[in-house]
This record gives structure tokens, sequence and C-alpha cells, in this order.
């Protein structure tokens, strides 16, 4: 006898967001298949279009959950802290988070998608956040804020290249760099 495990609206919502997740990051806003997304969440396209009214809802729906997550994990990871501990502790937190190379792939694919009005406004107001974040828990010069971001933002791009998987002596040079500096490992 075989039983089927209902999974609540949630869990079907949770479920949509996470293979979105991989067919936005690797296929962008318009190249991604909400039929591809159905499937690879388990439930039909028609049901998708009830949770989600249109593809870019969607997309905007895991945009927004990726950002929302990184701000909390800055968040977490700088609470109790000041200084150039909260940027230590926020640079290490980003760390971790690079080792998920879709949510980084989906990040650079809204940052490139911001002629879009409803992205670059989701956009802006993360970036407006997680500055205010960081300038709040660090304390910092508008160089040393600016320093912390242009960082990130370059392991980013490098992640997107794949080089963690596939160094090159030139981006660990580069990732060496921006590691020593922040305290980071």
């Amino acid at each position: 006898m075989t039983t089927t495990t209902r999974h609540t609206a949630g869990e079907r919502r949770t479920a949509v967001l996470a293979a979105a997740i991989h067919e936005f990051a690797e296929k962008g806003l318009h190249g991604s298949s909400t039929d591809q997304i159905a499937r690879a969440a388990g439930i039909s396209q028609p049901y998708l279009f009830r949770l989600f009214r249109t593809k870019k809802e969607l997309y905007l729906a895991t945009a927004r959950e990726t950002t929302e997550s990184l701000y909390a994990v800055f968040e977490r990871a700088s609470r109790g802290k000041t200084g150039p501990e909260a940027a230590a502790a926020m640079g290490d937190a980003y760390n971790e988070i690079l080792s998920d190379r879709a949510r980084l792939q989906l990040q650079l694919k809204c940052w490139a998608s911001c002629d879009d009005p409803e992205v670059c406004a989701l956009v802006r107001a993360t970036w407006r956040d997680l500055v205010d974040l960081v300038e709040q828990r660090t304390g910092g010069t508008r160089e040393e804020v600016a320093s912390f971001f242009a960082k990130g933002v370059l392991l980013t791009i490098l992640q997107g290249m794949d080089v963690f998987a596939r160094p090159e002596p030139w981006a660990e040079r580069l990732v060496e760099g921006c590691r020593s500096e922040a305290g980071t490992r």
C-alpha cells in the first residue's frame, strides 16, 4: 500500500520558491519555464498560477525571499556586536552564503534586471536595508561600508564565474584580498 503525504499550501509554496530559485538562477525571468518550476515542485502548472498569478510575481517572490534571507543572516550574525567585530561576523556569514550558488546567481540576475521598474524597486529597497544595517552595526565610515559591499559583490561575481569550484591563481588572489582585510577566512 502506497501512502501519500498531503502538503499544506505553505509547504507547497516553499517548494515552488525553492524550485523557482534554481530555475530563475539558471535562466532568468524570461528564459525560465513555469512548467519546469511546477514539475520540480511536484505540483501542476495551474496550481502554480493559483499560488502566484504571473511568472513575474513568482520571480519577485523568489527575489524577495533570497534578499530577505540575506538580511536575516547579516542581522543574526551581527546581533550584539559592533564595529569591526560586526563587520567580520557579517563577512563570515556571507562566506557561508557563497556556497549557495543558485541564490547568488539569482541575485546577479536580479541586479541585471533593474531595467524592470518592479525588480529595480525591490533591489534598491534591499540594498537600502542592507546598507542601513551595516552602517548601524559597524559604525563604519562611508568608505568602510562601501569597501564591505564592494568585496561582497566581487565575491558574488567570482562565485557566478564558478571560481570557488574551479579556482585559478588570479581569482584566488582576489578572493584572498577580499577576505584578508575583512577579518574573514
